[in-house]
């Protein structure tokens, strides 16, 4: 009983960190948008990958919202 108590406050405090994590993430890609000179492909899909991570992050999906704003910020830094 106690490694299930364990393993549900692990869960849940993994979950609150990631949902404070997103914003930050969107934050940080409008910052290097508005700085960075793109050509319009790249800016399209790295603006749909970053409104998908603000859609995720909306929807509870705090791991996924992570994931899709990190591939973002990556594409962002290959084209820099």
């Amino acid at each position: 009983m106690r490694y299930l108590a364990i393993l549900l406050f692990t869960v849940f405090f993994a979950s609150s960190v990631f949902a404070s994590h997103c914003p930050t993430l969107v934050h940080k890609i409008d910052e290097q948008l508005k700085t960075v000179q793109l050509d319009s492909a790249t800016e399209t899909r790295i603006k749909e990958l970053r409104d998908q991570g603000e859609s995720l992050h909306k929807q509870g999906k705090h791991g996924e919202s992570v994931k899709v704003l990190n591939n973002a910020i990556d594409e962002l830094d290959a084209a820099m």
